[in-house]
Formats: C-alpha cells, sequence, structure tokens
C-alpha cells in the first residue's frame, strides 16, 4: 500500500486534488498517460496524469510541519529552502523558520549564531558532509530532522557502491544545484567524481576518454566540477552515471549512451563490463512519470501551455523545456502573475528574467490550454491559476457541472 502523508489541508484542493484521486482510482499502477481534460466549453484545460508533489516532496513537507508543531518553544532553522516552491517557503517563514542558506550556498546565518538546542532541518535536496560535519561539532544531531528525499538517498548509496567497486562516478547535474552539491560532497569520500551538466559537455568528455584531447581540455571543461586529484589517465577507465534526481531523464540516459559508447571505441565491446557500471536505477520514478506525462500532454497538443512552480525549481524548467519545444508556454509561481487576460508576467527560461507578454491569451473558441506543474508546486495554488484564467470567459461551463459530469474523463 503506497505510504499516505499528512500534508496541511490548504495545499490540497477541490479541483486538482479531485481529479488525481479519481484517476489513481481508475488506473491505479499508473499505466495510463493519457491527460485528463476539463471541458468548460468555451475553453478546455488539459491536465498531465502526474504532476505535483512527489514523494520526497510530501516527505519533506510533513516532516517540517510536523517539527514545527512538536517544537513550539525551540528556535526552527532549515538549512536552505525545503523544497524550491515560494508558497511552500513563504508559508514556513511566517511561521517562524529561518534559512541559513540562500539556494546558490552563500550563507545568512553564521555558524556561530546556532545554539545546541535549536532545531536544524535538512531540505530534501539533502546536504553535504561537511555541514553535517559542522552540525554535529555544535552538538546538533544532522540525522533528527532529515528531509531528504529517499531518492536521493539511493543515488548517494549507489555512488558509494561504484566507489567501493572501483568505478568513477559521472554525476549528471547542475553543478550550483543544492542536491548537485550535496550528491558530489557525499559521493567523492568514496569514489573520483566528476560533474557533467548536459550532452554536449558529455561528448567532449567522451572524446577524452578516447584520447582525441588532452589534460589540459579536461582540466578546462571539468577542472571547477571535478573532485580533487582527479586524474584523466586513470579516473577515465571504470565509469558509472549517475544523476541529479531532478533532471531530464531522457537526457541522462543519452549521456550514458555516450559515456558507454567510448569506452566501446577505447576498450571494445568484449570488456565494457568491466569498463562500465549498469546505474539506470538511480532514475527518480517520480521525475520520470511526470516528465513521461508531459510528453503525453504535448502530444495530445493544445493553443498554449502554462506550467506553474517555482522559477528555482529545477524539474519544473525542465516540464517548461519540453512544452516551449511544441506551443507558446508560459511559465508562472502563482495565479498573481496573470493580470488580465491581455497580460501576463512570467519566467523566461532562456534569458533568466521575467518578462510580460501581451494578447497572450489567443482568441480561439474553444481554447485548449495545458496545464500542469512542477513536482513541488501545491495543487491549491494550481486550483487558483483554473480559476483565475476561467474568469476570462463568462460562457463557460461551471465548475461543479464540468466536475460532476466530465472532469475525469481523460483523452481518448
Amino acid at each position: 500500500m503506497a505510504r499516505h502523508f499528512d500534508i496541511p489541508e490548504f495545499y490540497k484542493s477541490k479541483i486538482i486534488s479531485g481529479i488525481k484521486k479519481a484517476r489513481q482510482k481508475q488506473d491505479p499502477k499508473k499505466r495510463d498517460l493519457s491527460p485528463s481534460i476539463l471541458d468548460f466549453g468555451s475553453v478546455r484545460f488539459i491536465l498531465a496524469r502526474h504532476f505535483g508533489f512527489c514523494f520526497g516532496v510530501e516527505n519533506a513537507i510533513e516532516i517540517a510541519y510536523k517539527t514545527l508543531e512538536s517544537h513550539p518553544d525551540n528556535r526552527v532553522f532549515f538549512l536552505s529552502e525545503i523544497i524550491h516552491n515560494p508558497n511552500v517557503n513563504n508559508d514556513l517563514q511566517s511561521r517562524g523558520i529561518r534559512f541559513i542558506f540562500t539556494t546558490d550556498g552563500t550563507q545568512i546565518i553564521p555558524w556561530n549564531a546556532l545554539r545546541s538546542d535549536d532545531i536544524v532541518v535538512v531540505p530534501a535536496f539533502g546536504t553535504t558532509v561537511e555541514i553535517q560535519e559542522e552540525l554535529s561539532a555544535r552538538d546538533i544531531d544532522p540525522y533528527n530532522y532529515n528531509t531528504t528525499c529517499p531518492f536521493v538517498e539511493k543515488v548517494w548509496k549507489r555512488s558509494k557502491q561504484l566507489g567501493d567497486d572501483g568505478f568513477t562516478v559521472v554525476l549528471h547535474g547542475k553543478a550550483k544545484h543544492e542536491e548537485t552539491r550535496a550528491t558530489f560532497s557525499h559521493s567523492i569520500q568514496q569514489a573520483p567524481t566528476v560533474v557533467v551538466f548536459d550532452k554536449h559537455e558529455a561528448m567532449k568528455l567522451a572524446d577524452i576518454i578516447r584520447e582525441k584531447y588532452d589534460h589540459r581540455a579536461f582540466f578546462e571543461v571539468f577542472g571547477r566540477t571535478c573532485s580533487e586529484g582527479f586524474d584523466p589517465d586513470s579516473h577515465l577507465q571504470r565509469l558509472g552515471v549517475v544523476n541529479q534526481t531532478t533532471m531530464l531523464a531522457s537526457e541522462t540516459r543519452e549521456i550514458t549512451r555516450i559515456i558507454k559508447q567510448a569506452l566501446i571505441d577505447k576498450y571494445g565491446s568484449d570488456q565494457i563490463n568491466h569498463h562500465f557500471a549498469d546505474t539506470s536505477d538511480t532514475l527518480c520514478y517520480a521525475t520520470n512519470e511526470n516528465q513521461n506525462a508531459t510528453y503525453a500532454l504535448i502530444e495530445q497538443g493544445a493553443d498554449i501551455s502554462i506550467v506553474v512552480g517555482g522559477y528555482n525549481s529545477s524539474n519544473t524548467s525542465h516540464l517548461v523545456e519540453l512544452c516551449q519545444r511544441s506551443m507558446p508556454t508560459y511559465y508562472i509561481k502563482n495565479a498573481q502573475e496573470i493580470d488580465s487576460k491581455e497580460k501576463i508576467k512570467h519566467y523566461d527560461l532562456r534569458e533568466r528574467n521575467m518578462m510580460v507578454s501581451d494578447a497572450w491569451l489567443p482568441d480561439k473558441r474553444p481554447l485548449d490550454i495545458i496545464l500542469t506543474c512542477g513536482a513541488s508546486c501545491p495543487d491549491a495554488v494550481v486550483d487558483e491559476v483554473l480559476l483565475r484564467i476561467l474568469r476570462f470567459f463568462p460562457d463557460a461551463s461551471g465548475i461543479e457541472e464540468v466536475m460532476r459530469t466530465e472532469a475525469i474523463s481523460a483523452s481518448n
């Protein structure tokens, strides 16, 4: 039986949470990735089969709020944002939570400001070995209030196993992301490690393995993202690939293929099992399901797509990347970004800044809108976005009618 988490009711919603429950009842094994369609007549909302809070996020939120509730007389700190969603983090801060670090790793509360009776919560991304040691030195147990996602910890365990077996770890991730910083810190305790951002860097690494480039080329590209003392001659002979769990699963598979082929080219297919470790078991199921459900959304088609989530959320940004390949896509953190049917504020992934778009809502009727969100976005926030857009369609059918008659219908 699936684990049930105690999530605050204000993160749940009548519409989105109701649809999820109905789809789960229809398809408990999650074999059907077809979208759900809310048909209001003049506008149709096309919803992904999988989106919103994942196992790791629900686990982190449950621990965070229970910690606050059970320690009313203690100061409670989080190492950094518990998850990458402003609605959740702002609510926790309103309840007295303070962050020790920013998401980029800048320390804003010094260690000497902490007391041994303070509560320090580790975020869902995990934390580095160095920070764990710093907390322990101050008599603060870093494991008492640990919300690290179990799938992140699984990557750490796999990295350790690779190191124990004599492999170097190739870590697919964003070097400055909290999760990658944490995984890198744990990995280097057991194995030489190098961070690879994308398939272009993987192709460069593959050519270095094939000896098309010398050591200088390696350190020009990976000098800041490899473990201390990394030796390209000896440490690129036996490799295994793990990933930051929020990266595109398809890209991790492609990077794995590129690295494996380079090792085959150098050592031969008959020796590949000695030089390459199969690490496909480290891919996060929730990330994979959400991304596959997004592919199904895109295949269904729509006039525009709206992706809701924090602007520093890696998994959300990848959903945006997928959608904007096929249609106009607006990346917003909440309903307040929608000023009117003529104007919307949204985050531009390519330029890494906010922008305002006019005439964003097409006049076409019926209008098909893909609506989805990242793994750290509450259902209630998506509800608010949907209801905000519905206000621009005065002739739309009522919520109760749609939910009662056809809200839960899956597309064919």
